[in-house]
């Protein structure tokens, strides 16, 4: 088994490697130009030389897979081998099948497990996956792509009520301890964070739970000496009954907020240091969603000449290419959902005030602000969007809402019909007034529409910079206000004007409870017999 050794993956060439600001046109961006196509599925017979290149390249001493081997695979349950294309290269796998508990003794038989790797003992009424192998290219590791294989494997857990997940682990990193350790010391090490191994290191971090050690496993492992361990996931959202149909007891989605701090940079990579560091602790708590604040790029025109501000708010555009690659790596490098703040980006001659989500598959998908501020429009010549969107992503349903966009309840309105749980806030303000506006009416939006409100803003100065020059924030994840969540509606809260990043769990099935046990039910206590949402937008429609 091959496992994720924090390299960075490629990434596609700077916009401009010789400046701070890009030469090229900043006019009529299209985000997909910067996209990367990242794509989990289940593998058919017609990636089996892929899969073959895949294995010799993480397994160059083991045999393959045959092609008759990986026919029956398929054939017995198409779900039994999963792979990672990126951009349309097949570049990490993972194999398993179900068995049933009971009758296995001998986990630690691989070719038993595995029938000799035709797989025909697949058992769909049984209870146990177990994994046969997972795989990650060498070009590609650093890209936690073996979490993401680990974690589709947990959704076939649950979604096929399995008790548990099962697999036999190599120890590649034994072979280098065996002679002033034994197996059991070094693995022992490995637990206490003492010693890292390729393999059970991996294993341990996506949740699963040393069971055994087992003596010549695989006897030509020389890396491993020999030696494996056996593990086990234990799924807890099991139902011994499978004929009993109830929903999952919670459903849990990990949400980080960044409260940035503004402050003059030098150069470009300065602001790429700051934003990869963030990104990179957001993942590190396993976070599904990081959110940062609106226009928190402002700090990029401490590298440009610029006039009057709407001088200077066109000069900011002139990085959104760098800004749009630059994100997109991040999402896909750090395998994360970035709600990427907002950014200023021409469309023609008009220039708009656009948040970005950056998908970790690495889609992207993009929001304008629709309500521009008085002082947007005076300084910077904002114009305002004429849509808002609902985006499915890998946690559910989200909404992004600009700041003031935020201040609207009717656009909430939009946005829960089409099923948003979550919705993000990016929000630039320069005084606890403005807060304070933002902060009031998001948290009604929760309660309105039975939602979770994750806020981010910007703390610091910007000396000289017009409309821009102060900050106050007091970033939060906020929820409605009943006897299931937080008391006061606060989830979890950044003290005033530091800089910070903070993650949460929030748990969407209690959403759902909510508007339908709550205390109150303000969706479905609506007087729409005398008041109505008419929406005018994308699907037009009356809420």
């Amino acid at each position: 088994m091959m496992h994720d050794t924090g390299d960075d993956p490629p990434r596609p060439p700077a916009a401009d490697a010789s400046g701070d600001a890009p030469v090229e046109d900043h006019r009529n961006i299209d985000p997909n130009d910067f996209a990367r196509e990242v794509e989990l599925r289940p593998l058919t017979l017609d990636d089996f030389d892929a899969l073959v290149a895949l294995q010799r390249a993480c397994f160059p001493d083991l045999e393959p897979w045959e092609r008759d081997e990986v026919e029956s695979q398929l054939r017995t349950w198409p779900e039994s081998q999963l792979g990672v294309f990126v951009d349309g290269r097949l570049v990490a796998s993972a194999a398993h099948l179900i068995v049933d508990y009971g009758d296995y003794s001998r986990w630690s038989d691989y070719l038993e497990m595995s029938d000799q790797g035709y797989i025909r003992n697949h058992d769909p009424d049984g209870d146990t996956l177990y994994g046969i192998e997972i795989q990650v290219h060498p070009d590609c590791r650093g890209m936690r792509l073996a979490r993401r294989l680990y974690n589709a494997r947990k959704e076939l857990c649950r979604t096929h009520n399995l008790a548990r997940i099962v697999i036999g682990g190599r120890m590649p990193g034994y072979a280098a301890h065996q002679h002033e350790l034994s197996a059991r010391e070094y693995v022992e090490e490995v637990m206490a964070r003492n010693l890292y191994d390729p393999v059970l290191t991996s294993q341990l971090a996506n949740g699963f739970q040393l069971q055994q050690l087992v003596p010549d496993y695989m006897p030509s492992d020389e890396d491993s000496a020999g030696w494996a361990t056996c593990l086990e996931w234990p799924n807890l959202d099991y139902i011994p009954a499978k004929s009993r149909r109830t929903r999952r007891a919670v459903q849990p989605v990990r949400t980080s907020l960044v409260q940035w701090q503004m402050r003059r940079i030098q150069r470009f990579e300065d602001f790429e240091q700051q934003a990869r560091f963030f990104v990179d602790t957001a993942a590190d708590y396993e976070s599904d969603f990081v959110l940062f604040p609106e226009l928190f790029t402002l700090q990029l025109l401490s590298l440009v000449e610029a006039g009057r501000s709407g001088q200077a708010a066109r000069r900011l555009a002139e990085f959104t290419p760098r800004y749009l690659e630059l994100f997109t790596h991040l999402a896909v490098r750090f395998n994360i959902n970035i709600i990427g703040g907002s950014q200023f980006t021409l469309e023609g001659d008009d220039l708009y005030n656009i948040a970005y989500l950056f998908r970790r598959d690495g889609s992207i998908e993009t929001q304008k602000k629709i309500h521009v501020t008085p002082s947007e429009a005076k300084w910077w010549g904002i114009q305002g969007g004429d849509d808002v969107r609902a985006f499915d992503t890998d946690c559910g349903r989200i909404g992004v809402l600009i700041c003031y966009d935020v201040e609207f309840p009717e656009l909430v309105r939009v946005l829960a019909d089409d099923g948003v749980g979550l919705l993000f806030v990016p929000y630039n303000t320069s005084d606890r007034y403005g807060h304070q506006r933002v902060r009031t009416c998001a948290q009604a939006r929760c309660i309105e529409n039975h939602m979770f409100a994750v806020t981010s803003g910007c703390v610091g100065n910007l000396p000289f910079v017009e409309n821009a020059d102060t900050h106050y924030a007091r970033s939060a994840v906020l929820t409605p206000s009943d006897l299931a969540f937080a008391r006061d509606g606060i989830a979890i809260e950044a003290e005033s004007d530091v800089e910070t990043v903070l993650a949460h769990d929030l748990d969407l099935e209690a959403l759902r409870r909510h508007r339908r046990t709550g205390t109150v039910q303000n969706w479905n206590d609506r007087r729409t017999d005398l008041y109505r949402v008419r929406w005018n937008g994308r699907s037009p429609r009356e809420i």
